[in-house]
């Protein structure tokens, strides 16, 4: 077999058709990887989504602070009880596909003396963003939120082309809890939860703003067409290759005693 590429001068050929041939399998298999990864992440994200709420306290009791095993509570379906300071309010910019552009409301929660969480409480149109216009929802007194926990996000995880967060004027591309906080509350000593709470949509705010709801838990899962597309190259890539080879195979061998035309 080797001889024989090497006669027909395809051994080279081979090899970078075997490298790029396995390239593309890896490629496919790593995609049927995360497409199991994902559907267990969709799977546990609806179980806990679904789940009746516990106390938000049990669940910062039980997690690590990195989020790492022995307990991640991501979308863990939970209930915080306190009082909002509205006037702490922090916005993320979060157009709305039907809605139009708009913001994501981040409250802080005093649960405890000197001690908050921060709570999306649900998005706002453009023109909403301004307390003073939606002031029905800014419930006074002790409220109950129930809603999903979600990560904080480090600065690591902020996108490549995103642009920087301005706490000076409470705008914010992506979440930033300390940040937030620190925008928020400065040197003053409160503390706060590792987490956020993203507020159910129901029950409703007052005046339905602002409106909750806002957790994507449908992830996209399109790596089972991911993986097809890399397999499908790979097999496409063989079939040339069988092609080339046929060709040069049957290409007709010149007559070394025949006179070379000039």
């Amino acid at each position: 077999m080797l001889r024989s590429l090497r006669q027909n001068g395809l051994l080279g050929s081979a090899i970078a058709t075997a490298i790029a041939f396995a390239i593309l399998m890896a490629l496919g298999s790593w995609q049927m990887q995360r497409k199991a990864w994902k559907e267990r992440l969709l799977a546990q994200i609806a179980e806990r989504s679904h789940a009746p709420p516990v106390p938000l306290a049990h669940v910062l009791s039980s997690m690590s602070a990195s989020f790492e095993p022995p307990y991640d509570p991501e979308y863990v379906h939970v209930t915080a009880t306190g009082r909002f300071h509205y006037d702490k309010e922090q916005f993320l910019w979060a157009p709305h596909p039907d809605a139009g552009p708009g913001y994501h409301v981040y409250t802080p929660l005093e649960t405890a003396p000197n001690t908050v969480v921060w709570v999306n409480r649900g998005y706002v149109p453009h023109d909403k963003k301004a307390p003073e216009t939606r002031a029905s929802g800014q419930v006074a007194g002790e409220v109950t939120v129930v809603g999903l926990v979600r990560r904080r996000i480090a600065d690591q995880d902020k996108g490549a082309f995103t642009p920087d967060n301005e706490p000076y004027r409470q705008m914010y591309y992506w979440r930033a809890l300390d940040e937030m906080h620190a925008a928020a509350f400065g040197a003053k000593g409160v503390n706060k939860a590792q987490v956020f709470v993203d507020a159910d949509a129901e029950p409703a705010n007052p005046g339905g703003l602002p409106k909750g709801g806002v957790t994507m838990v449908d992830l996209p899962n399109r790596h089972l067409e991911y993986a097809i597309t890399w397999y499908g190259l790979a097999g496409t890539l063989l079939a040339i290759y069988a092609a080339f080879v046929i060709a040069r195979v049957r290409r007709p061998k010149s007559d070394p005693n025949r006179p070379e035309i000039r």
